[in-house]
């Protein structure tokens, strides 16, 4: 994806934002592009690619796309499949704060799209080994961090569980501000929507989809007092909306084909961060909803005509 007149995003007239630690998972994606509905039993036609995948770092490389400083903070196998990966992140302008672990593989996710849907069969190997010491040595690794973003599958998890709420409590004590994608529906419903709620208490900004917005009985919005200050709900082909202390603000969805779904939620994430830093460093209040939404639908937009889940090259950066 060349920085053009065609990017989805404006061209940044300031200084760089502050940094974004993104904290979670780093695995292969097989994304199997299929030609027709599974046949149950039987063959199914499909484009399939190998590709670097996980939804935090997937952020983390369309956030540096970008502009944005980012570090992801993650676990990964000390084998020959994790060096190729976090090869690609560098290349992509993504700092590592990333162990190595000889004792697991690296995370592998098998991705089968199908027009607008996708399913997903995990391994999540290695990134269940993240531990609260990996969060702390990133943060005293990179002061610059101003935001922590925090991927839902650590919390989702039994072993990750306490370096995620580990992560999120240790940024609030440092003054950053926090932000978390829900994940998935399915292991959110099975941890449970009270609990959930409860570990991301007190956090800036969630992020979930429509689905998961429904598990955790919010798909109309945020209860007041809400558990977050602001709720973002991505709606697909329908777009998004922003819920917060006042009226709901919506975003239309960009018309534009779609050739793969993998990552679009994770690019849609990065491109609201990076308007979120753009507007108030730091700073909770955030930016403009309305302009937000607008940098997300785009950078989503732009995810779902690629194969996989990350940019191919350089975006042009939210204006401060």
């Amino acid at each position: 994806m060349s920085d053009t007149g065609q990017n989805p995003v404006r061209p940044a007239d300031g200084a760089a934002p502050g940094r974004v630690l993104v904290v979670g998972d780093l695995v292969t994606d097989v994304v199997a592009v299929l030609g027709a509905p599974v046949a149950a039993g039987s063959d199914t036609p499909a484009a399939i690619r190998f590709t670097g995948g996980g939804q935090a770092a997937n952020t983390a490389a369309w956030l540096a796309a970008l502009g944005v400083p980012v570090t992801l903070v993650a676990t990964v196998g000390d084998d020959d499949v994790g060096s190729l990966r976090l090869a690609e992140l560098t290349d992509a302008g993504v700092d590592l704060a990333v162990r190595r672990c000889p004792s697991a593989p690296t995370g592998t996710v098998i991705v089968l799209a199908h027009g607008g849907d996708r399913s997903m069969v995990a391994d999540r190997g290695a990134n269940l080994s993240l531990r609260a010491r990996d969060v702390d040595d990133a943060l005293q690794r990179f002061p610059d961090a101003v935001h922590l973003h925090l991927s839902g599958y650590p919390l989702l998890s039994r072993q990750t569980r306490p370096a995620a709420r580990h992560a999120l409590a240790a940024a609030r004590t440092r003054g950053m501000s926090t932000s978390v994608d829900a994940a998935s529906a399915a292991p959110l419903r099975a941890a449970g929507a009270a609990e959930f709620l409860d570990w991301v208490r007190g956090t800036d900004l969630l992020l979930a989809n429509a689905d998961e917005a429904a598990v955790l009985g919010m798909a109309d919005g945020l209860p007041q007092p809400g558990p977050v200050r602001h709720l973002v709900v991505k709606r697909g082909a329908s777009g998004a909306v922003w819920h917060g202390p006042h009226r709901p603000v919506e975003a239309a969805a960009q018309p534009v084909p779609v050739v793969d779904p993998t990552g679009a939620g994770d690019a849609f994430a990065a491109g609201l961060l990076a308007a979120w830093l753009a507007a108030a460093p730091g700073a909770a209040a955030g930016p403009d909803p309305a302009d937000a939404l607008a940098h997300a639908v785009r950078a989503g937009a732009a995810a779902v005509g690629l194969v996989g889940a990350r940019p191919t090259g350089k975006l042009r950066a939210p204006r401060r």
